[in-house]
C-alpha cells in the first residue's frame, strides 16, 4: 500500500520576484508563512505556477531549500524538478531531495516530448535515483505529450511513484487511473475538484489556493465527510475567481490577484508580461465578492 503524501488542498505557490526579477525571499516566506497558517495542507514549490521554468539550477535550488526550511515541516514540501532531459531531472531530483523536500513533482518531458513508452523509461529513471515519493504531473495542454492510461499502469507499478496530478481535463482518463491503479489522484484543474474527489481523489494542487488555503481545505474535507451541499457551495461562491485566475497564462493573474490581496508577488518573468488595464479590473471585480482586495494589510 503507497502513503498518501497529502489529502486536501497543496498550494502550487508563486515565486515572488523583486522589481529586478530577482527572487524576493522576504515576501516569499511571508507566503508561505500565509499558506501553513491558513489551511494548506501541502506546498508545491517551483511548478508551474513557480515559474520554475525561467530558473537556472542554482536559483531553482535555492528556492526550494528556502522552503523546505521556512515551512520546517509544518505541512510537506513537493519540489517541482520536472526536466524534458532525463538526465538533467535526476540531477534536479537527487539535489531536492538531500535539501530535505518531502516529494517531487515530475512533468511530462515537454518540447522534445516522449513516446509512451520513452515516459515510462524516463520517469522509473527519475524514481530509482531517489528514496521521496513523486507524484506524475499531466497537463498535456502545456507539454503536447499525453500520459495513457497503460501508461499510468505500468508506472504505478514503481514503487515511489504514489500518485499524480491530473491536469488534462480529461475524466475518463481519471476513472481509468481510479479505476486500474493504486496512485493517488490530485485534481490539476481547481474548478474539477469536485468531479475528482468523486472518483477517490485525495485533493488539489491548486493555484486559488494562493488567496484562499482554507476555502480549498474546506470544500475538501467537507466533500470527505460527506456535505457535499456544502462542499459545492465553496465552489459555486469561488467559481467565478477561479475563472478569473486563468483569463491570461498562469501564473500571470494569480501573481496579480496576490497583488491586488496586498502581498508583493511582483510581476512574472519574461516572457511572461503583465495582464492589460481592462483584464486587471476584471479580477479585481472577481476579487471584491470575496473580500480579498486589500485584505493583507
Amino acid at each position: 500500500m503507497k502513503k498518501t503524501i497529502f489529502t486536501g488542498v497543496g498550494t502550487a505557490i508563486v515565486t515572488p520576484m523583486n522589481a529586478d526579477g530577482s527572487i524576493n525571499y522576504d515576501e516569499f516566506g511571508k507566503l508561505l508563512d500565509f499558506q501553513v497558517e491558513n489551511g494548506a495542507d501541502a506546498i508545491i514549490v517551483c511548478g508551474t505556477t513557480g515559474e520554475a521554468s525561467t530558473m537556472p539550477d542554482d536559483e531553482h535550488l535555492e528556492c526550494i531549500g528556502y522552503a523546505v526550511k521556512r515551512v520546517a515541516h509544518r505541512v510537506p514540501v513537493i519540489a517541482g524538478t520536472g526536466a524534458n532531459d532525463t538526465a538533467h531531472g535526476i540531477r534536479l531530483s537527487a539535489a531536492a531531495e538531500k535539501l530535505g523536500a518531502d516529494a517531487l513533482l515530475q512533468v511530462t518531458p515537454y518540447y522534445n516530448k516522449a513516446s509512451q513508452r520513452g515516459l515510462v523509461k524516463h520517469f522509473t529513471a527519475i524514481a530509482n535515483s531517489v528514496k521521496i515519493p513523486i507524484i506524475l504531473y499531466n497537463v498535456p495542454s502545456r507539454t503536447g505529450c499525453n500520459i495513457s492510461i497503460d501508461t499510468y499502469k505500468e508506472l504505478a507499478k514503481v514503487p515511489n511513484i504514489v500518485a499524480t496530478k491530473e491536469a488534462s481535463g480529461n475524466m475518463s482518463l481519471a476513472a481509468e487511473i481510479a479505476a486500474y491503479t493504486d496512485l493517488d489522484i490530485y485534481s490539476g484543474n481547481d474548478d474539477q475538484l469536485m468531479p475528482i474527489l468523486s472518483l477517490g481523489g485525495k485533493g488539489v494542487i491548486s493555484v486559488t489556493s494562493n488567496l484562499m488555503p482554507g476555502e480549498k481545505h474546506d470544500e475538501v474535507a467537507l466533500f470527505n465527510e460527506g456535505k457535499i451541499a456544502e462542499a459545492l457551495a465553496i465552489q459555486a461562491k469561488i467559481l467565478a475567481f477561479e475563472k478569473a485566475l486563468f483569463m491570461d497564462v498562469n501564473p500571470i493573474p494569480v501573481k496579480e490577484a496576490l497583488n491586488i490581496m496586498g502581498f508583493k508577488a511582483g510581476e512574472c518573468r519574461l516572457p511572461l508580461c503583465s495582464m492589460s488595464e481592462e483584464q486587471t479590473a476584471k479580477l479585481r471585480s472577481a476579487m471584491e465578492p470575496l473580500g480579498l482586495v486589500g485584505k493583507i494589510k
